[in-house]
């Protein structure tokens, strides 16, 4: 019989991907997305209809928060997999409250539904931004994470704790993956490389923050998606070394995926000029409030629980991108 996920945040970016390649291994997923308008609700509706092709797929439509829905869909799962959140740091400055609707209240559902129909794995996305102020690096999952610097990344730091207490309470095998700067295609219209991409053809101008003096752990889509499905298998049980994340209470882990090799942001840019074959125009900005200036993911204990990870080249995955941008817009 096949096995049977639930995906919230199915018509999201990375819930999509996840969704694609479940459908793939030969899960019946259930997914469920709010559609709501952070950015573009055509994008979301497309990635829905793409997946509903799959004769496996049940698309759903509705919000995490309200009371029930989440448990009356995880009847019968063995995998949940939480994806749906509010995500943006800067939009967290302007719309705070939106941020406890969906990545406390929402998440707190997906807890009761969990407690309510105790799945095999729950699996919960968290952010890199989580470590906020640290500033020794690489990250590892066990270094403190308890300075954030934007209110998204303190609500996701909450989901993290409220989930812990759960898995605690109720023995739920759960895991919390922190993602680094995922890109690819089908990405969110909110996030660098897709605003690059649409200024850079547009012929205007981008704007370059702390003066481009940043860097990131670009993490592509495919890989990420793949540390997922490996970790499905891996619910937290027993140790994998000194530097585990497992809880000494409860079976509860948190789990970096990332490249594990940060990428300066104008080597970025220049990665995107490349596959564009132009150059960009670039308007040089100091740092806005609540981002950090790098982030890098110590990488050592998912390959510990799963094993080496496909590393996808940032030109490589750049390039993939902006073939998916051209293609879906026509340019």
């Amino acid at each position: 019989m096949a096995k049977r996920a639930l995906v919230t945040g199915s018509a999201g970016f990375i819930g999509y991907h996840l969704c694609h390649r479940l459908l793939a291994a030969g899960w019946q997923v259930t997914g469920l997305d709010a559609m709501t308008p952070y950015y573009d609700v055509t994008l979301k509706q497309r990635r829905h209809a793409l997946l509903a092709q799959h004769p496996a797929f049940r698309p759903v439509e509705g919000r995490i928060e309200d009371e029930g829905r989440v448990a009356a869909l995880a009847q019968g799962a063995d995998a949940i997999l939480h994806l749906a959140a509010q995500a943006g740091v800067r939009h967290s400055i302007d719309a705070p409250r939106s941020y406890v609707d969906a990545n406390l209240t929402g998440t707190f559902q997906v807890l009761e539904a969990a407690r309510a129909t105790r799945p095999a794995h729950l699996l919960i996305a968290s952010t890199s931004s989580v470590y906020g102020a640290n500033t020794a690096m690489p990250y590892a999952e066990t270094d403190k994470a308890d300075l954030p610097m934007s209110f998204y990344a303190a609500t996701k730091k909450a989901a993290e704790a409220m989930a812990h207490s759960y898995a605690h309470l109720y023995a739920i095998p759960t895991t919390m993956f922190r993602f680094f700067t995922v890109y690819g295609p089908w990405g969110r219209p909110d996030m660098a490389l897709f605003k690059f991409t649409r200024a850079i053809l547009a012929g205007e101008p981008i704007d370059i923050y702390n003066h481009g003096d940043m860097r990131r752990d670009f993490t592509y889509v495919d890989d990420l998606v793949e540390g997922i499905i490996r970790l499905i298998a891996v619910p937290p049980r027993h140790s994998a070394g000194d530097r585990d994340s497992l809880s000494p209470v409860a079976p509860f882990r948190i789990v970096n995926i990332g490249n594990g090799a940060p990428v300066g942001l104008m080597d970025f840019v220049q990665a995107i000029e490349e596959a564009l074959g132009t150059t960009a125009k670039k308007n040089l900005l100091p740092m806005q409030p609540g981002d950090v200036p790098a982030t890098w993911a110590d990488a050592t204990l998912i390959e510990a629980l799963t094993g080496p990870l496909p590393r996808t080249a940032i030109r490589d995955g750049v390039r993939r991108f902006v073939d998916w941008y051209r293609d879906y817009y026509r340019v």
